[in-house]
């Protein structure tokens, strides 16, 4: 049976995208951001999936105004690099999961989650970047992905909550996959930020530190949020905060008569502990 191992959060700025492509990422400006994702290539090199479901939104490169779904599920074979309009970034064609692809699709609309079923799209940013974050820039992705597009840029976008009830639906459409794979969820974005208008330059941290606490401590809490509530900053990485949290499964405790003193310390320790990596890019 497929079972999801773990979640990574991660922001997906373009000139994050920008400095890796062009070899500034040991500069004193994008060091810091880089530096900060070491740790969870690390973990995700030891980690291994099998899949990866990729949650991002599109930047007007796989739907423009004139068709606008408000979740797009990519079921093609491949998925090529979008040209956001200064050429195609220099990293692998991704290879597609079809089979995984279209089980979810059946499972999540016989939950009565209307998905947009897409054969043939190409992946912007929004997907490569965090990938490159997590596995580095092989020359070829070392997993098969499905991407999962969210409508957040035109107005109305999903609540909170659909997508937290998406998120179960897909977790049980897994789970009911009968090959024993390993599936990584990514959820891809941006930390809370505005690049232009009147909030332009307003930073708060404060706000989004305490988002991605919430996603261990109280997720119903983040969606019951409405949309006008939503913060907006920018810093210098893009105008856009960075940040990336990795959520992995509890392993089953042992048999208390087989536990060392220690090990039940190292365990209890563990329980209390949420596992959030995250970096800041700052001036």
């Amino acid at each position: 049976m497929a079972k999801i191992i773990a979640g990574v959060g991660s922001s997906h700025v373009p000139a994050i995208g920008a400095a890796l492509d062009n070899g500034k990422t040991e500069e004193p400006y994008w060091k810091r951001v880089f530096s900060g994702f070491e740790k969870s290539k690390q973990w995700m090199a030891n980690t291994k999936p099998d899949v990866a479901i990729v949650v991002y939104n599109d930047h007007a490169s796989a739907f423009s105004v004139e068709m606008i779904p408000t979740f797009a599920l990519g079921c093609a074979a491949q998925f090529p690099p979008a040209d956001e309009g200064w050429g195609p970034r220099p990293v692998p064609v991704l290879k597609g999961h079809p089979a995984l692809a279209a089980h979810i699709a059946q499972s999540v609309i016989l939950d009565e989650f209307d998905l947009t079923i897409v054969n043939k799209m190409e992946v912007d940013h929004g997907l490569t970047v965090p990938m490159n974050l997590l596995f580095g820039t092989p020359k070829e992705w070392p997993c098969p992905v499905i991407p999962l597009a969210v409508n957040v840029v035109m107005y109305p976008p999903p609540t909170g909550h659909r997508c937290y009830m998406l998120g179960k639906a897909i977790r049980k459409a897994v789970a009911s996959y009968p090959e024993d794979l390993k599936v990584v969820i990514f959820g891809t974005g941006g930390l809370s930020h505005q690049i232009s208008g009147p909030r332009a330059g307003l930073i708060n941290s404060k706000w989004d530190k305490s988002f991605l606490d919430n996603l261990t401590k109280d997720p119903k809490k983040l969606t019951r949020i409405p949309h006008l509530d939503y913060r907006f900053y920018t810093v210098p990485a893009s105008n856009t905060a960075v940040g990336h949290i990795i959520l992995e499964n509890r392993r089953k405790a042992a048999s208390k008569s087989k536990r060392a003193p220690a090990a039940k310390s190292r365990q209890a320790a563990a329980r209390k502990a949420a596992h959030r990596i995250a970096s800041k890019g700052q001036r």
